[in-house]
């Protein structure tokens, strides 16, 4: 089990760096997430992190909760979410011209 999710934060942070490094392969993720939406979400993240440490929650929901919790870190750290695109949805503050 605790191979399992190591591999899964082992996958993520590899995926991040590779984002990060690469930027232009992934030009077709362009940013919807403004900052807010950002904190937000690692706020949540980290406190899901925090009550699955405790033992707080466990189990299945604990899980997927984890599972959750690393997908909002990594859509914060590119500042993408994929369920935003289809609709059309962005929180990133509009530039002035």
């Amino acid at each position: 089990m605790v191979t399992a999710v190591t591999a899964q934060v082992v996958f993520i942070a590899n995926l991040c760096r590779a984002i990060v490094q690469q930027p232009q392969k992934f030009n077709a993720m362009k940013k919807n997430m403004g900052s807010t939406d950002r904190v937000i979400r690692i706020v949540i993240a980290a406190v899901i992190g925090v009550l699955y440490y405790t033992g707080t929650i466990s189990g299945t929901l604990g899980l997927v909760l984890v599972i959750l919790a690393a997908v909002f870190l990594l859509t914060s750290f590119v500042s993408f979410c994929p369920l935003y695109a289809p609709f059309g949805i962005s929180t990133c503050p509009v530039k002035d011209k």
